[in-house]
């Protein structure tokens, strides 16, 4: 595959940029640099979705004109994922007019097909989750699962609904023959579990009466379009569907959802393509919730919430970058705190790959009169040391998915123990004494700066700035955006070459 097209959800705008948020949208991007330093092309969507029932009473709420209030909403997680460093193609607005035309016209399309209908309908609706539950859906106290707090809303209106119960054993033939397509495996059984029954029809509309921002239906005016059915859409219109040049894109897309949209993204829109005659997504990877220390879901009343702008205001973006990349459990939750970010920033960023840079660069920097050591031979030993980084680190980042993600940062960092270890080992701080050893000294030090370098190349999509700022201090230009076969291997730092500013990557943290 030489290509790869990345899209997260799109974000609700009725609250605050949150931890979930900020993860799945970093491992996008973390998956997207992996992608281009492997000669592969990349496109990355993220977002917000504005339409729907939450967004009108949350704009409501605010006071606010409901335009300007979608912009400043908007505005926020866009200002996040700057923050972030996440390297977006396309920021996702359903309000965007392209969009809201290519929504009325599949809408039209599948009604002209007849696979729409119009009836009454009486039941339960989520408004934290804008979705239609049934009794099997909730909790044995008749809630939603992932919104407890939320009044459900006994519903009877007429409404749109597009038939969906026809396409239910393709889907079901789809998922088994393709075994890849939903990851982890784990989702794959539950997908097929739900779809062992009969599928209701989709809701696809809202009267006006009820909510009115939204898509208009263009077969009749009283009504809007279901939100999700809206949400879902993006996937294809980002890639410039219908136009046929969506196709060089969309044979190639991956979708990083959490576990709360696995019907939605896997039953729901697989069909709607479907029903249009387009492929389903080349892939859906699925993620776990984060949650608090010990477990508990984060909530206000706990005082166990995490806010992303407060982490990166005191750790700094790469630091909750690395966090949610080296903690990520697959689909299984994920903690986080604070005092849970303080001792990854102490343990991995500061004293492991920190304190080697600082040490290694300022005894080189002012032994060897402010350039990179040149020995006139590698050592024996030293260039077993650096073969060996070079070849783990490297075979760490050929081509991983999102669930390989800890792994691979995991390696990196066992590349810079071995690194530190080997100093403190070999303590050329005390070699040096002896003019004899000199050039051995240059060798070990070479060696360590170089592996130093392959430590920064490989956790460039990790942490960007920080790693740039580090190869910054071993004088090497930064890493970028573009589609580059990198390769990586020894020896490539140039001997006797200056050294860049020196800089505190990681400067201790008090949280009190």
């Amino acid at each position: 595959m030489s290509k790869v097209y990345i899209s997260t959800p799109i974000y609700y705008v009725n609250g605050a940029p949150h931890i979930g948020h900020a993860h799945t949208t970093v491992m996008a991007d973390i998956l997207k640099r992996s992608r281009l330093m492997m000669g592969m092309d990349a496109w990355l969507t993220t977002g917000t979705d504005e339409h729907g029932q939450k967004n009108q009473e949350a704009a409501e709420k605010s006071g606010q004109e409901c335009q300007d209030y979608l912009d400043q909403k908007s505005g926020e997680f866009r200002t996040v994922f700057d923050r972030l460093g996440v390297s977006y193609d396309m920021f996702v607005r359903t309000t965007r007019p392209e969009h809201m035309k290519q929504v009325a016209h599949i809408e039209q399309t599948l009604f002209d097909q007849g696979l729409i209908v119009k009836k009454k309908y009486s039941g339960q609706y989520c408004t934290g989750c804008e979705q239609f539950k049934k009794e099997s859906d909730l909790t044995p106290e008749g809630r939603c699962p992932d919104h407890s707090n939320v009044e459900l809303e006994q519903t009877d209106e007429v409404n749109y609904f597009l038939q969906i119960e026809p396409y239910r054993e393709w889907l079901r033939d789809y998922a088994e023959q393709n075994p890849e397509w939903l990851q982890p495996s784990r989702y794959r059984s539950e997908l097929l579990g739900m779809l062992k029954e009969p599928l209701e029809d989709l809701c696809i509309s809202r009267p006006k009466t009820r909510v009115s921002l939204g898509v208009e239906l263009p077969f009749d005016s009283d009504y809007v379009t279901y939100v999700w059915f809206d949400a879902l859409i993006n996937y294809i219109t980002n890639v410039g569907w219908p136009d046929e040049k969506y196709n060089d894109w969309w044979p190639y897309s991956m979708h990083l959802i959490g576990k709360d949209i696995v019907k939605t993204h896997c039953i729901y829109w697989p069909i709607m393509l479907h029903a249009l005659d387009v492929a389903p997504p080349n892939q859906v990877v699925v993620h776990g919730y984060w949650v608090g220390p010990g477990g508990q879901k984060m909530s206000k009343t706990l005082g166990n919430v995490v806010d992303p702008i407060e982490v990166m205001d005191t750790f700094g973006a790469d630091a909750l970058r690395f966090y949610l990349a080296k903690h990520m459990r697959g689909s299984v939750d994920s903690q986080i705190s604070m005092e849970l970010m303080l001792q990854t920033y102490t343990s991995d960023l500061a004293n492991n790959i920190g304190n080697l840079l600082a040490r290694v660069s300022k005894f080189a920097n002012s032994r060897f009169d402010g350039v990179i050591p040149a020995p006139e031979n590698i050592h024996p030993d030293d260039q077993k040391l650096a073969e060996a980084v070079a070849a783990n680190i490297g075979k760490a980042c050929g081509r991983y998915e999102m669930t390989d993600i800890p792994d691979v940062l995991n390696a990196i960092l066992a590349e810079a123990r071995a690194l530190n270890e080997y100093v403190a080992d070999k303590a050329p701080w005390t070699m040096i004494k002896d003019e004899d050893a000199r050039d051995r000294v240059a060798s070990i030090l070479y060696v360590a700066l170089d592996g130093l370098r392959l430590v920064f190349e490989g956790l460039y999509p990790f942490v960007p700035e920080t790693a740039n700022k580090g190869l910054a201090v071993l004088g090497r230009e930064n890493m970028n955006q573009k589609v580059h076969q990198h390769v990586f291997q020894a020896g490539d730092l140039k001997p006797a070459s200056a050294f860049g500013d020196m800089v505190n990557l990681f400067p201790r943290i008090d949280l009190k």
